[in-house]
């Protein structure tokens, strides 16, 4: 709990300097108070990864920002080590480091750092194999109990659909509709990102949709939202533009939050 708290603020200051690169002061402080108030936030409090993840990966991705690549690649190998897709930070530097040498034109050493990201994953394998003697136990473990393995996309969304139509309403509500919401916006907020922001930004938020999307059993799309960052700087931006998108995110927001805190509270499934 103290590394979720620590974190969690962690992410709040990092998140609102790494927006301030590109937006104004509003919408930095926006995306801050969108992230806070995300429906799965909660998640952000507790003895979850995602406080720590999120802080690790936004402090890589504001490291490179500012040309400290040694720390963005030793953040990353941290991410690394805390879930699986930390590694996919590595392709999000690589973009950002093309961009700087399309602007500068001059290779950098430095952009080697990239690379430790590699290590965290490593790491992580490493780790499995010492205690149980196998490097994917983890993956095994996914396939047992929850019935996840890798799958292409579509595999995964057909199921989804199924839950939504074929369960009962409680249980179709959560694994089947909320799942496919998020779903959606994870989509919808990732063309936008590849219109609008930076190409790393984009690649980040693709990557790990479609890590999410590609397995037999699509679960806790919800909670795994919470780091795509990138999403909380739209609707930062949608709310400073029209007084109607901040009352309606934030209606949207606050009553899914306390929706989905009470059915965590009470024991029950809720990402």
């Amino acid at each position: 709990f103290v590394v979720s708290a620590v974190a969690s603020v962690s992410a709040g200051l990092l998140l609102r300097r790494l927006v301030s690169l590109d937006e104004d002061d509003e919408t930095a402080r926006g995306a801050v108070w969108f992230m806070y108030i995300f429906p799965t936030s909660y998640f952000l409090h507790i003895g979850y990864t995602e406080s720590l993840f999120l802080a690790l990966a936004l402090g890589a991705l504001l490291a490179a920002r500012k040309g400290r690549w040694w720390a963005a690649g030793l953040l990353t190998a941290l991410a690394g080590l805390t879930r699986v897709n930390g590694t996919l930070l590595v392709p999000a530097l690589a973009v950002e480091a093309w961009g700087q040498y399309r602007r500068e034109r001059r290779w950098r050493a430095q952009w080697l750092w990239i690379a430790a990201g590699v290590a965290g994953l490593l790491g992580y394998l490493w780790l499995n194999l010492y205690v149980t003697d196998d490097a994917l136990t983890f993956m095994r473990i996914q396939r047992e109990h929850w019935f996840k393995e890798p799958s292409a996309p579509w595999v995964g969304l057909a199921k989804v659909w199924e839950a939504a139509w074929a369960r009962v309403p409680a249980e179709a509500l959560m694994v089947g509709w909320q799942e496919l919401v998020f779903i959606l916006l994870g989509f919808v907020s990732t063309v936008w990102c590849a219109l609008r922001l930076r190409a790393s930004y984009a690649v980040w938020m693709a990557l790990n949709c479609l890590l999410w999307t590609s397995t037999s059993f699509i679960l806790s799309v919800p909670r795994y939202t919470l780091i795509l960052f990138p999403l909380f700087i739209l609707f930062a931006r949608l709310a400073r533009a029209r007084f109607f998108w901040r009352a309606l995110l934030t209606l949207w927001s606050l009553m899914s939050l306390a929706f989905f805190v009470s059915l965590f509270a009470q024991g029950h499934w809720a990402f």
